[in-house]
């Protein structure tokens, strides 16, 4: 949509404001929830093993890019099946029980070496199953159903764990002494919190519209 429209038009220009919460809101949720977790801590271990750096960077790229679009359409394909009320109260609750669960500090079960594979697709099979069911992953299913924006949402969270990744991958466990983690998981956790109460304030009106858009013409 050109600039002039949505300055000219009220209804593009608060499309335009939730696309942009949507994709601030999971970037920065994301990327603290993210510090500490067992994501994060494959990714050290995944640069002290591997040691090449850019393929494991494109590996967890990818890996998130795949694991959260599912993730999303999961959300909101869940999210068409609820009722507003209902869906309120589920979105509002998962979030304010991942601020709980973000208080725990993560520990990364022993990885295997993927033999025979390069560094890129060990990377990526190996991140992609350790998202699975991670709090990451799940937050992302709440952030779809609560937004109306499957791609911004993705798009979001994605951005967000790589700002926690890339300098993981690029400083190592060094990282881990020079931020306070304990810091970043009270500050997630406090943000999931207040999204939860903002959730249950202002609640959330209808199914995404990826989803409605594609069940009109049936």
């Amino acid at each position: 949509m050109p600039e002039s429209a949505v300055l000219y038009n009220p209804s593009a220009r608060i499309e335009a404001a939730e696309a942009m919460e949507a994709f601030l809101v999971s970037t920065s949720v994301v990327a603290l929830a993210e510090m500490g977790d067992k994501t994060q801590l494959l990714s050290f271990v995944l640069a002290a093993r591997l040691t090449r750096k850019i393929p494991i960077i494109l590996g967890i790229l990818c890996a998130t890019l795949a694991n959260h679009f599912l993730a999303g359409w999961v959300g909101a394909w869940l999210a068409s099946l609820v009722a507003p009320t209902t869906l309120t109260w589920v979105i509002a609750l998962s979030f304010i029980g991942f601020g709980i669960w973000t208080l725990r500090p993560d520990e990364l079960s022993e990885t295997r070496a993927l033999d025979g594979a390069g560094v890129f697709l060990a990377t990526l099979i190996a991140f992609f199953l350790v998202e699975m069911g991670d709090k990451t992953q799940l937050a992302t299913i709440a952030l779809a159903g609560r937004y109306d924006g499957l791609a911004e949402v993705v798009m979001g969270t994605t951005l967000g764990m790589m700002v926690a990744n890339v300098p993981a991958v690029w400083v190592g466990e060094a990282l881990a002494d020079r931020v306070n983690m304990k810091a970043m998981r009270v500050l997630a956790a406090a943000l999931f919190i207040v999204l939860g109460m903002l959730t249950l304030l202002t609640g959330v009106d209808s199914a995404p519209e990826v989803l409605n858009s594609s069940s009109v013409g049936r």
